[in-house]
């Protein structure tokens, strides 16, 4: 299928898929014409990088254990030992980084009472 069929079956702009691309989570192939050629597995494809975005997750986590991830109904199972590992340490990042921001939260709100005085 063309880029904008890949486009239409999974709500990704073309903009996007390119971006997909060039980070190496997508390797289409290429006819002689220069136009990408996804395959069915892309849509699939496709589908785990938007949960690992919706995760937290950067693109260039997601494109290192893309590879190690597949989708089961609708979760994605582990199917390599070493992402798990991965997965806590991202989700820690995560937790710390949730903290600091709770953190400026309060002072923010320690700030706007004071104005309100």
């Amino acid at each position: 299928m063309r880029i904008g069929a890949l486009a239409s079956r999974t709500g990704v702009s073309q903009r996007l898929l390119r971006y997909y691309e060039e980070q190496g989570m997508l390797e289409p192939a290429r006819l002689p014409s220069g136009y990408r050629e996804y395959s069915e597995a892309d849509v699939g494809t496709v589908r785990r990088i938007r949960s690992l975005l919706a995760a937290g997750l950067t693109t260039s986590v997601i494109a290192q254990i893309l590879p190690c991830a597949r989708e089961e109904t609708d979760r994605l199972v582990p199917v390599c030992p070493e992402l798990a590992a991965r997965l806590n340490g991202e989700r820690a990042r995560l937790t710390s980084t949730i903290t600091q921001l709770q953190n400026s939260r309060r002072i923010l709100d320690g700030v706007l009472a004071e104005s309100e005085s």
